[in-house]
């Protein structure tokens, strides 16, 4: 079965609503980092802004960030922090085109979804008691299609790194080109070079999950001789490391970002100890994304969730929905991410180990 695209239905901009509506108001942003009062702020949803009669679509946004209209007539979503002096920025708060602004919630809303309207129904909600047989099969032809057509980044906490079988079904999925770019912190990238040289993660044995002696010091042993190398890429050549996540991704050129934490070990070379510095980088893998799996990391999964819209406009013109996955054994980790707006987002509660070997043998990578 191949993966049909959702069609996206644009507002009727025909309709008295919005010919009648006025042209967005603009004012200069008084100094660097600081916007107008009243600045609008942005959705995940695609947003239309009136510009001299015309309403034009922001094409590429992010949550919680200002509209600035550049002397070329194009339109642009900057993060506050980012905004320049003079830059002209988009005011008002209504966002049904009375203003000049207009927020699309339902470009790729399918009628046909609802079953029935019923108002009583059970296990509405996505629990570790939901059947997500019907969620696996649609991502792994989601994977496949992207494969050809779009760009699949993975963001990973460290428990994908903890198993034998896990981390082999990264591995493998990162060769075969389902993974186009990668957002984590030091842990994983840790963990999985840890893996790599002495078959442990944080001391255990990756596949019998038994302490080695002394195995409290194996991470920091392998951070040491990464740090010695100079770099990731420097250690595996130095060192003939030949599988995992980190080993993959350098050998196949797919970027990564790893951003620090207060309580990161090391780091890693690599890795952004500065927190803006690191939401930037993260910003230029996820820019022109079309899928993002989230596995098993709350605080990388909302900062991505905030980058990302429900939608990214082609090279063509066609406008397509930006699938955004997050698995997570607590329940409380993934509805954390839809109390925060991430309304697109498809929650799966389940132990990463499980979920990724089960794409992975789906796509017949493992």
């Amino acid at each position: 079965m191949n993966f049909d695209i959702p069609r996206y239905a644009a507002p009727d901009f025909l309709a008295s609503q919005f010919t009648q509506a006025p042209d967005a108001m603009w004012e200069e942003a008084p100094c660097d980092g600081v916007a107008p009062r009243g600045f609008h702020s942005t959705s995940m949803f695609p947003e239309y802004f009136k510009v001299n009669g015309a309403w034009r679509l922001a094409e590429d946004s992010r949550m919680d960030s200002s509209v600035v209209l550049r002397s070329d007539g194009r339109i642009d979503v900057v993060e506050n922090c980012n905004l320049r002096k003079g830059d002209l920025v988009c005011v008002g708060r209504s966002e049904d085109g009375s203003e000049g602004i207009y927020v699309h919630v339902d470009g790729f809303e399918d009628a046909t979804s609802k079953v029935n309207d019923d108002k009583f129904t059970f296990r509405q909600g996505r629990s570790r008691e939901t059947a997500y047989a019907r969620d696996y099969d649609r991502l792994i032809e989601l994977l496949k299609h992207e494969r050809e057509y779009g760009k699949a980044v993975w963001v990973m906490g460290p428990a994908v790194s903890f198993d034998y079988d896990a981390r082999l079904a990264m591995q493998r999925m990162v060769e075969e080109g389902y993974v186009d770019g990668m957002l984590a912190g030091n842990a994983l990238a840790t963990h999985d070079l840890e893996a790599a040289m002495l078959h442990t993660a944080l001391g255990q044995d990756i596949y019998t999950q038994e302490s080695v002696p002394l195995g409290h010091y194996n991470h920091l042993d392998v951070i040491n001789e990464v740090r010695r190398s100079g770099s990731i890429s420097q250690f595996i050549e130095d060192h003939g490391i030949s599988d995992g996540i980190m080993c993959s991704l350098v050998r196949k050129d797919v970027p990564f970002v790893l951003t620090g934490s207060i309580r990161d070990d090391g780091p890693l070379p690599e890795v952004k100890g500065d927190a803006y510095a690191g939401q930037s980088a993260m910003r230029d893998v996820v820019r022109d994304a079309t899928t993002i799996i989230c596995l098993a990391t709350m605080l990388h999964t909302i900062a991505t969730g905030n980058m990302v819209p429900s939608y990214r406009v082609l090279d063509d013109g066609t406008i397509r929905p930006v699938f955004f996955y997050a698995v997570d054994a607590s329940e409380f980790v993934v509805n954390k991410l839809l109390d925060r707006g991430s309304l697109t987002a498809t929650t799966v509660v389940t132990n990463v180990q499980d979920f990724i070997t089960i794409v992975a043998r789906g796509l017949g990578v493992l």
